[in-house]
C-alpha cells in the first residue's frame, strides 16, 4: 500500500507503513526523552541545589517554548519542507539533553531544557509530523494513521522512562541523561522519508492557493476554532503536571522511586492502547462517532480519575492503576483535535494551524509544570494541583459541547446506507 499520490512533487511515494514508523518513530524518540525528564528532578535539585521552584520554571519555560515553536515549525515546513525542520529539531532535542548535566544555575537549565531541548522538540513535534502524515497519507487512513503517530510518543515514554531508571541505578543520572541524548539522534533518517510541503494541496483546494496570514485569520475568527484551542490548554496543563511532577507525586505519597519510573512507564504504555483506540474511533464507518463528543469523554474521564486518586490510599497498586487510567487520556485527544483542524480548514496549512492550537496547549503545559512546584513548595503537597486539575476537566468538557464539526463524506455514505 502506497500513500497518498496527492502529494508535492518534491516527495517521494513511500510506502505507507515506511511513513508511519517515520513520524511514529520520531514522536518516540523526541517525547520519550523530554517526558521522562521529570525522573531527573530530583537529582538535579540536589546537584544544583537551586530549588524545586526555580528547576520546575526551567521544565514550565521548555513546556511553553515547545509550544511556541510549533506554528513557526508549521509555518516553515508548510513552505520549505517538513525535512529541513525535523533535522533541525532532532539536532536540538540531542544538543540540549546532553548539556542538562553541565548546567548549574536557573538560566543555564531554561537554555538546555527550555530553549534547545523543547524548542527541537517542538519543531519535530505533533504540529509537523501530524501535518506530514495527513499530507502522506489516503484521507480514509488518516484517522488510524494520526493515531498510530500519537501513541509513538506513548511508546517512547513507556521504552525510555525504565531505561533512564536502570542507567542511572548504574552510572548516575548524568550518564541517563546524555544517553537518552545520543539515543534521540536515532530519528534522525526520519526527516529524508517525511521530506515535501503541502504547496500542491494548497494549490488544488477550492478557490486556489491560501495565504498564511489569510488562513490564520479565518481560524482565528472561528469560534469553533477558539473553542478548540481553549480546551486544549487544559488538556496542556494536565500533561505537563503529570509528565514533570508524577514522580514527586510518588515519593510525595512514600513510595520507591521505581514506583515512579514505573507509573511513568505504565502512563505511556497505557496512552498507546488509549491513542490507537481514538484514531481507530475516528475512522469507524467513515467517520461516525463526533469527534467532539470523543473530547468531552476524555475530559470527564480525566476528571473522575483524578477524583477517586485522591480518595483511595496511596499504594503501589493504586499509583500504577491511576497512571494507567491517566494513560488512556494522557494524549488521546491529539488525534481528534488535529482531526478537527483538517476538517474546518483541510491538509493544506495542518501544520500551521495545528501549530497555533499547540501553543496553547503548552501555555497550559506552562502553568501545569511550573505551578505543580510552587504549590508543592510551599504547600508540602500536590493537592491543591489535583483540585485545580479536576475544576479544569470539567470545564474543558463543557466548552466543546457546542462546537459544531463537518459532517464527514463517510458518515452521511454510513448513514443512507
Amino acid at each position: 500500500m502506497t500513500i497518498n499520490p496527492d502529494t508535492s512533487s518534491a516527495t517521494r511515494a513511500w510506502p505507507l507503513a515506511l511513513v508511519l514508523l517515520a513520524a511514529a518513530g520520531t514522536f518516540a524518540l523526541t517525547m520519550g526523552a523530554r517526558q521522562s525528564m521529570g525522573l531527573f528532578l530530583g537529582p538535579l535539585n540536589t546537584a544544583t541545589g537551586l530549588g524545586l521552584a526555580s528547576i520546575s520554571l526551567a521544565f514550565a519555560f521548555g513546556q511553553l517554548w515547545w509550544g511556541l515553536t510549533q506554528p513557526i515549525a508549521g509555518i516553515v515546513a508548510d513552505r520549505i519542507g517538513a525535512g529541513r525542520v525535523l533535522l533541525i529539531g532532532v539536532s536540538m532535542v540531542a544538543l540540549g539533553t546532553a548539556l542538562i548535566p553541565f548546567m548549574t544555575t536557573t538560566a543555564g537549565l531554561v537554555l538546555a531544557i527550555g530553549v534547545l531541548a523543547a524548542g527541537g522538540a517542538g519543531m519535530a513535534g505533533p504540529a509537523v509530523l501530524m501535518s506530514a502524515t495527513t499530507r502522506l497519507v489516503a484521507p480514509d487512513k488518516r484517522g488510524l494513521a494520526t493515531g498510530i503517530v500519537n501513541a509513538g510518543g506513548s511508546f517512547g515514554q513507556f521504552i525510555f522512562a525504565p531505561i533512564a531508571q536502570g542507567i542511572t541505578a548504574v552510572a548516575g543520572w548524568a550518564a541517563a541523561v546524555q544517553s537518552l541524548a545520543v539515543i534521540t539522534l536515532l530519528a534522525l533518517p526520519a526527516a529524508w522519508v517525511l521530506r515535501g510541503n503541502s504547496k500542491a494541496l494548497a494549490a488544488a483546494a477550492p478557490g486556489g492557493a491560501e495565504g498564511t496570514r489569510q488562513v490564520i485569520r479565518r481560524a482565528v475568527a472561528d469560534r469553533n476554532f477558539r473553542l478548540l484551542a481553549a480546551g486544549f490548554f487544559v488538556c496542556g496543563f494536565h500533561v505537563a503536571f503529570l509528565a514533570t511532577h508524577l514522580p514527586g507525586v510518588v515519593a510525595s505519597c512514600g513510595l520507591s522511586a521505581d514506583v515512579g519510573a514505573w507509573s511513568l512507564a505504565v502512563l505511556g504504555l497505557f496512552n498507546i492502547v488509549g491513542s490507537l483506540a481514538i484514531g481507530w474511533a475516528i475512522g469507524w464507518r467513515g467517520g461516525w462517532w463526533r469527534l467532539r463528543s470523543m473530547l468531552v469523554l476524555i475530559y470527564v474521564l480525566r476528571g473522575v480519575a483524578v477524583l477517586l486518586f485522591l480518595l483511595a490510599p496511596k499504594t503501589p497498586a493504586v499509583m500504577l492503576s491511576f497512571a494507567a487510567v491517566m494513560g488512556i487520556s494522557f494524549l488521546s485527544t491529539v488525534p481528534p483535535t488535529a482531526a478537527l483542524v483538517a476538517r474546518f480548514f483541510g491538509p493544506a496549512h495542518m501544520a500551521t494551524l495545528f501549530g497555533i492550537v499547540m501553543l496553547t496547549h503548552q501555555i497550559g503545559g506552562f502553568l501545569g509544570a511550573w505551578l505543580g512546584g510552587v504549590t508543592f513548595q510551599a504547600t508540602g503537597d500536590y493537592t491543591a494541583m489535583w483540585l485545580i486539575d479536576i475544576a479544569l476537566a470539567a470545564a474543558a468538557a463543557l466548552i466543546h459541547l457546542p462546537i459544531r464539526e463537518p459532517v464527514p463524506a463517510g458518515r452521511v455514505a454510513a448513514g443512507a446506507a
